[in-house]
């Protein structure tokens, strides 16, 4: 049985917001909101640095106060989706995730606090 996921989501976008650009790369912003549709979600836009213009939208949901599911959502290069299976672009997002989830790892001090 999976553990009861009890943090108010305003204070989860808050306190990913101010951590989250720890864990980007220089030139990389990153937008983090509510998921409307989700109160143990958020969504996060990632503009990434450089002259490409791509930007990714991910969906990150707790599972529980210890683990959080990271999914694609879209990938964007000047406003119009891409195809994201290039290596590349499997390589950015890919990086992503992994950045997603250590921001996830460093917010345990609020969402599994004992």
């Amino acid at each position: 049985m999976l553990e009861e996921f009890n943090v108010d989501q305003n204070t989860l976008v808050h306190a990913w917001q101010q951590q989250l650009p720890e864990f980007l790369g220089p030139g990389d912003s990153a937008e983090v909101l509510a998921d409307d549709s989700d109160p143990q979600g958020l969504r996060v836009h990632i503009n990434a640095a450089g002259h490409q213009f791509y930007s990714f939208d991910f969906s990150c949901t707790y599972m529980d106060p210890r683990e959080v599911k990271v999914e694609l959502v879209d990938v964007e290069k000047g406003g119009q989706t891409v195809n994201e299976q290039n290596e590349r672009l499997q390589e950015m997002t890919g990086d992503y995730v992994r950045h997603l989830h250590e921001c996830a790892q460093a917010l345990h001090r609020i969402t599994n606090p004992s």
